[in-house]
C-alpha cells in the first residue's frame, strides 16, 4: 500500500489505521496531530481510522517552548 507522508510516497506492508501508522513509525501518538486528505483525525479516533491505498497523510509534532 502506498501512502504519501509528510509529502513523500511511503510503502506499507499492509492496511493500517492511524494508529498502527504511528506505531510503525515509531511516532507517539500524544504528541502530534494527524491529517488524512485534508481532514483532522481526531485523536480518540486514531484506533478506529483505517488508511487506504492513496491517502495524503500529514503527521505534525508539537513542540513545547517558552
Amino acid at each position: 500500500m502506498i501512502l504519501t507522508i509528510n509529502g513523500e510516497k511511503t510503502e506499507i506492508p499492509t492496511a493500517m489505521t492511524v494508529t498502527e501508522l504511528l506505531e510503525h513509525l515509531k511516532i507517539e501518538p500524544a504528541r502530534v496531530a494527524v491529517e488524512v486528505n485534508m481532514k483532522i483525525v481526531k485523536r480518540d479516533t486514531f484506533q478506529g481510522h483505517t488508511l487506504r491505498d492513496g491517502d495524503i497523510i500529514e503527521i505534525v509534532n508539537f513542540v513545547g517552548g517558552g
